[in-house]
């Protein structure tokens, strides 16, 4: 059995997130139409959120998430 999924890092700018859902959506040059993150994934001290326009490097795989052809596997703002 294969694994087709593919897997990166890159550095990318938050597009929005939703506070009340614990997620959002970082854009990258390398996860095109956005990567999905989700509060879990992202690591810092303290509640996890992110802010639009906020600078992270992410470690991505695919296939994504909910309408997002990517998701984060980790998070470092």
């Amino acid at each position: 059995m294969t694994d087709d999924r593919r897997t990166g890092t890159t550095t990318g700018s938050t597009r929005e997130w939703r506070v009340e859902e614990g997620w959002g959506v970082v854009d990258s040059p390398d996860t095109p139409g956005g990567c999905w993150v989700h509060f879990s994934q992202i690591e810092m001290a303290g509640y996890r959120a992110l802010a639009p326009g906020q600078v992270v490097r992410l470690e991505w795989e695919a296939p994504g998430q909910d309408g997002y052809d990517f998701r984060a596997v980790t998070v470092v703002p």
